[in-house]
């Protein structure tokens, strides 16, 4: 086996990997990105003038996109959407929405409690304990300094 020096490797990885068209991929980002956060506004508008207050309308818009994000990746149809918008698909409450559904989907045949139940929190577990932990280490900090 041949081992390739450094700079022989960095010249094989560079003639194998296609060019990333990175101009294109930023715009597609922002404007998937932009067009995501504004059906955020239309829906927090339309629960406005359907008699909620701002809060609740807010509310109900986070409700609304984890449940049109969930139920994309549960049809197959997000990570297509994803694969020609880019990194703007991952505005951060429907991507957060994605990967949570997405492992689950991937065990649903192990049956609903030990397949879907269980991998859906692989990624929501870890992040609402150090979600929750942060929060009661910010109240003790605010407590005890009586900020």
């Amino acid at each position: 086996m041949k081992t390739a020096k450094p700079q022989e490797y960095a010249k094989a990885v560079k003639a194998a990997s296609p060019p990333s068209p990175v101009a294109k991929d930023c715009i597609l980002a922002f404007l998937t990105g932009g067009f995501i956060c504004t059906i955020g506004q239309v829906l927090c508008n339309l629960y406005q003038n359907l008699g909620l207050k701002l809060p609740q309308a807010r509310m109900a818009v986070s409700i609304s996109l984890i449940l049109i994000s969930a139920t994309l990746t549960a049809l197959g149809w997000y990570d297509d959407l994803s694969k020609h918008a880019g990194a703007g698909m991952l505005v951060p409450i429907t991507g957060f929405a994605n990967s949570m559904v997405s492992p689950a989907m991937e065990f649903k045949s192990e049956g609903f409690i030990t397949g879907l139940g269980a991998k859906l929190f692989t990624v929501a577990g870890p992040v609402l304990v150090f979600g929750v932990t942060a929060s009661v280490v910010y109240g003790l900090i605010i407590f005890i300094f009586q900020i």
